[in-house]
């Protein structure tokens, strides 16, 4: 079992940063790699981004390429998701997944937070 915590939400002007956080506990945090996503109001959960094992490889959504930044510190059993420049289409509840390894199912997900952009 990994359990996942995110916080740092919130309401933000367009062209704003946040920097969203994911706790993991449970599981042995460098063995896992973490992915973010997202769902809008009406819409199904979307892909992020993600970040290995490792962190050496992370992926994105091509919407948030050059403003999205994944990040890891595995000594803090912790993932980052910062969001630059922010637009009203990035509003959206964010969850943090997890998943064993580099590969397969996100099978662990957090609660959510959700990010406001105002326009």
């Amino acid at each position: 079992q990994v359990q996942l915590v995110e916080s740092g939400g919130g309401l933000v002007q367009a062209g704003g940063s946040l920097r969203l956080s994911c706790a993991a506990s449970g599981r042995t945090f460098s063995s896992l790699s973490m992915g973010w996503f997202r769902q809008a109001p009406g819409k199904e959960r979307a892909f992020v981004g993600s970040i290995s094992t490792g962190g050496a490889v992370t992926y994105y959504r091509d919407s948030v390429k050059g403003r999205f930044t994944i990040s890891r510190d595995n000594a803090k059993n912790t993932v980052f998701l910062q969001m630059n420049s922010l637009k009203s289409e990035d509003t959206a509840v964010y969850y943090c997944a997890s998943r064993g390894g580099d590969f397969g199912t996100w099978d662990y997900w957090g609660q959510g937070t959700q990010v406001t952009v105002s326009s």
